[in-house]
Parts: C-alpha cells; sequence; structure tokens
C-alpha cells in the first residue's frame, strides 16, 4: 500500500490483530474512497533498510560446544542461548556473517543499527555494548590467530537476537496490562525469524513491525533536530486570541513555531497576522484535531506552548504501541481510536470512510480491545447497567414516584429497561460485539456532542455520528435489507435483532500521535493518561526479558 492510501489505529490498530489484531496501518495497492478526514493510516510494506543476504559459506565453521563458552564469558547473553543452537544448527555450524574475504556488510549495518537504538525511541541499555564495539573495532578477526574470531561471529548473532526482541516486540504483556491494553498482542516469532536466516534471507528487510513504526520515527529525528537547536519559541500571548490583521510580538513567535513545525514552508518574519500564517494555523489546527478556523486561540495556543521534550516523549510512547500491531490483518475491518474521537472503515487495507464518535470519559473509559461486530439492532432496548441504576435511576424514583415513566423506563426481571424510541440512550440502532466489557457502538439522542474538539462523555460506550450510514454499511451484502428498510426498523419502536452473514472485525486502539494519509504528522490529548505511564515502562523497560 502506498503512503496515500496507509492514512491509524489501526494495519491501530488497530489500527493497534491494531498483534494479531489496530488504530491500523499496512499498505495494499487500493485506492482512497474518501479523503475528507485524516485519520491513522492503514497497513503498508516495510522500506527496505539493509540489503542483502547473510554469508552462504560452508567452510569456515565451529564445534556447537563454544556457544556454551561463549555464553559462560557472557552470562547476560543466556536468555538467546537456545536462539543460537537453533540458528546455527540449521546452518551446520558455519559462520554466518563472515565469508572467505572477512565480515560481511550486514555485520556492520546491525552494530550500527545497536549503535543507534535511540533512534528506535528506545533507551541505550544493551548488553556488553562496549565488548560488542571492541569486536567490531578488530575487524572481527582473532588477535592472535588473524582468523574470523568465533566470539565475534556469535556477538553479532546474539545482539541480533536482542535487537529483534527490543525493537520488533515492545514491552511485555504484563506491563502492557497494567496500562488497560487488551488487543491482542502481536508475537515475535523466533522460529519465522530463525527460518529466514537460516534460508539466507535478511528479515531486517522486511522487519515486523507496523507501518506508522517507520513514519514515526522519521518525525523522531526531526524532533530531536529541532530539541538539538533550541526547541519552540517562547509564546506569552497578551489576549485570549488573535486573528488574521492583528499586530503582535507573539504573532511573530507563532510564525517561528510554524515555520519549525512544518506548518508554514516560509517564514517572512512579519509581526502581522497574514492570509500566509492563517493558512499555517489552519494546518496546525488540523493536525492537533481542532477546527481549522484559522484563529490563534486558547486551545491553539495551548498546543502550541507544549514543549519539544513532550511531543518528543509522544512519537517514542506511539512508536512502542506500532510494536505490538500485527504486520496482517483482516481485508476489511473497523478501526475506533479513542483519544481521536474517530472510527474509520478499512476495505482491503485502504481506507474507505470515517465518522466522529464520542469516547468513554476518563471516569469511564473506553477499553482498548478487539471483537468482531456480530449483529445489529434497531429499536434497542437499554438495560440500564447497576452503577447507573444505583447512583442515578434508584435515587431519581426515590425523589419522584413517575421517574420511570418520564425516562420512557420499565422494570423487567427485576432491572429496569428504557424503552425502544427516539429518546432512548442508545438511539435507534446499537452495534454488537460480544465481549466481557459490555462495550458496542450505538446511536444516541444528543447529537449536539459530535461538535466538539474534545469528544469524551460516555460511560464507556461508543457512540456514533453517522449510525444508519454503519447499518447500511454492514448490511450492504445482505439483499433482506434495503436502506428504506433499515430507515424503517430504526423507528419502529420495536426491538430487531439481525444477525450479520458476515462478521466484521473491530478494534478499539489508542494512539495518540500517527502520520496521516497526507504525510503529516498528528497529535492528540492523551484523553487517559496512558503516554507518561508508558513512557516510564519503555524507559525502565532491559534489553533481555
Amino acid at each position: 500500500m502506498t503512503l496515500k492510501n496507509f492514512y491509524f489505529l489501526t494495519k491501530v490498530i488497530f489500527v493497534c490483530y491494531l498483534s494479531s489484531y489496530i488504530l491500523a496501518c499496512n499498505i495494499t495497492n487500493g485506492k482512497e474512497k474518501n479523503t475528507k478526514n485524516d485519520s491513522i493510516p492503514a497497513v503498508s510494506a516495510i522500506d527496505v533498510t539493509i540489503p542483502g543476504n547473510f554469508s552462504s559459506q560452508t567452510t569456515i565453521m565451529f564445534d556447537s560446544i563454544q556457544i556454551n563458552s561463549f555464553i559462560t564469558q557472557y552470562p547476560l547473553l543466556r536468555p538467546v542461548e537456545k536462539n543460537l543452537m537453533l540458528f546455527y544448527r540449521g546452518r551446520k555450524f558455519a559462520f554466518a556473517w563472515f565469508d572467505n574475504r572477512g565480515l560481511i556488510e550486514q555485520a556492520a549495518n546491525l552494530y550500527n543499527r545497536m549503535e543507534n537504538i535511540n533512534e528506535e525511541g528506545l533507551p541505550d541499555k544493551l548488553p556488553y555494548k562496549k565488548e560488542f564495539t571492541d569486536l567490531m573495532n578488530n575487524n572481527g578477526t582473532d588477535s592472535i590467530t588473524g582468523k574470523p574470531s568465533l566470539f565475534t561471529e556469535l556477538m553479532i548473532s546474539a545482539q541480533y537476537f536482542i535487537y529483534a526482541s527490543t525493537v520488533w516486540q515492545g514491552v511485555g504483556e504484563k506491563e502492557i496490562s497494567a496500562i488497560e491494553w487488551y488487543l491482542p498482542r502481536k508475537k515475535v516469532s523466533y522460529t519465522d525469524l530463525l527460518d529466514s536466516l537460516i534460508s539466507g534471507k535478511d528479515v531486517l528487510e522486511s522487519a515486523p513491525v507496523y507501518r506508522q513504526y517507520d513514519l514515526l520515527k522519521n518525525e523522531l529525528k526531526k524532533y530531536r533536530a529541532i530539541q538539538a537547536n533550541g526547541g519552540f519559541p517562547s509564546i506569552k500571548a497578551e489576549k485570549k486570541s488573535y486573528k488574521n490583521g492583528d499586530s503582535s510580538a507573539v504573532i511573530d513567535s507563532v510564525r517561528k513555531q510554524l515555520f519549525i513545525t512544518g506548518d508554514l514552508s516560509h517564514n517572512n518574519g512579519s509581526n502581522i497576522f497574514d492570509e500566509e500564517l492563517q493558512a499555517g494555523v489552519k494546518n496546525f489546527q488540523e493536525r492537533m484535531g481542532q477546527k481549522p478556523d484559522a484563529v490563534i486561540g486558547g486551545s491553539v495556543l495551548s498546543e502550541l506552548k507544549v514543549p519539544v521534550e513532550s511531543r518528543i516523549q509522544q512519537l517514542i510512547v506511539n512508536m512502542e504501541r506500532s510494536r505490538w500491531v500485527p504486520v496482517n490483518l483482516q481485508p476489511n475491518y473497523i478501526v475506533v481510536n479513542i483519544p481521536e474521537y474517530t472510527l474509520h472503515v478499512y476495505e482491503h487495507d485502504s481506507l474507505a470512510w470515517n465518522m466522529n464518535v464520542v469516547v468513554g470519559q476518563p471516569a469511564h473509559k473506553t477499553v482498548v480491545f478487539n471483537g468482531n461486530i456480530k449483529y445489529v439492532v434497531f429499536s434497542p432496548y437499554w438495560n440500564v447497567p447497576s452503577g447507573i441504576l444505583n447512583k442515578e435511576v434508584l435515587p431519581g424514583i426515590r425523589r419522584n414516584k413517575n421517574y420511570l415513566s418520564k425516562h420512557n423506563m420499565e422494570w423487567n426481571d427485576g432491572r429496569v429497561r428504557q424503552k425502544p424510541g427516539p429518546n432512548n440512550s442508545l438511539g435507534l440502532v446499537k452495534f454488537l460485539f460480544p465481549n466481557s466489557y459490555d462495550i458496542y457502538l450505538h446511536d444516541t439522542p444528543a447529537k449536539s456532542l459530535f461538535g466538539e474538539n474534545n469528544r469524551a462523555f460516555s460511560h464507556g460506550c461508543i457512540r456514533l455520528a453517522e449510525p444508519e450510514k454503519l447499518a447500511n454499511y454492514l448490511l450492504r451484502n445482505d439483499s433482506s435489507w434495503t436502506k428504506e428498510s433499515i430507515n424503517a426498523a430504526m423507528h419502529a419502536g420495536k426491538e430487531k435483532y439481525v444477525t450479520l452473514k458476515e462478521p466484521m472485525p473491530v478494534f478499539i486502539a489508542y494512539f495518540t500521535s500517527w502520520v496521516d494519509r497526507n504525510g503529516k504528522l498528528n497529535f492528540r490529548k492523551d484523553v487517559y493518561g496512558r503516554d507518561s505511564r508508558l513512557a516510564e515502562m519503555i524507559m525502565e523497560k532491559p534489553a533481555l526479558k
């Protein structure tokens, strides 16, 4: 898939699958059907960064027992001992990183990757880095015999496995459960990696990471360069907003920052808010998920004041989330990116269309997980959750004996439910994907909330701005349903379940930064406060687990 087609998730998701799942992002040859809104891109091929194969020579060999001697000298590498043995057994214990003329080019390329692991958004915590450097500086030869050094050979392979685990897999399952990420995690298959190595394929050419990873990695370099050059200019506003025609030193500072971030292609140094700056402000607002009114108001000033160090952290944590995303998703799927407040529909990994959504409040977080939409329920009842029943409904009944009838509710088998109708809290239709979190997609009578920039208002479920459009889409291949019959069922006032002939995968993901289909870097507010905790995990993470 091309960069245009790719543009979150999620292949976040998820497109986050978004590790057998999201927030969504590899690439095929499909074309976008709708370019109205920016989104987390769909799944793409990995850029080739290290060409070539491993050494095919079979004359330089060693005894298998020497692997144990190597691990004895470098005990911190014991977690990869089994992988080393399997790899070299498949090669009949022939050197992989040397040929008859010495170290092959791939060895230096891998060493360079390890030397610059901070570019991957990771701390430099690799074991035996100094020893690895010393071995490589000696051109890989034994200082006494002048022949290829076995310890250099084994060190390169061991570091390869460390690289694969650290860069492609990310923090462990136990750690991410603490930040409520319940999407199935991608697993790095060492068996597949070994098979590729044994067959002579350099798997560094096709690293198993979500397309967003490389895009964010490039942005991380840019933002670190901004940091090295002093960061963003100081912005001290004297009033609440600035618009076209205003003059102020603040406007000059804003212009400088927008030029640094690429929202302006040219900095004319003017203190006057002109049309050129107006276009730059719109571009910035779109990247931040704001209404592009070209006014430097409170929300724009707030985002401009975010220090470059915080943006770098955002990029690093979303690179980490991209490590978890599987590279193969089903052809058609739905991604909901919570911080973006947007639902995306993908067909053959290409964005078909999207819509605004309302997600859970910070006190009632929408859970990050995946499922399959199996049922469309027209004119649904709303079974009031026990929490809302105890905190809102029962106190209401005590205050007013007509509370239930006033809210079109009734008792049903010891529970309270709201009858179907236009004022039902679930609206006129809901979409069920069975899960243990009791979360689903649904309509809502509160339409005004979809016009807000920040749309975290629900008790956890996901409210849809265009539910009828989704119903038509999910039933598009069912000849028994038409647009007219769907609309009639939504307004029938009688609940009706419809089982989908083909369940639709849906991924609920959490990405606060991504590169959209137009190549623009997007940032969103960390609505659930998860970025900082994940950043701590990354910094605490050992190279070997």
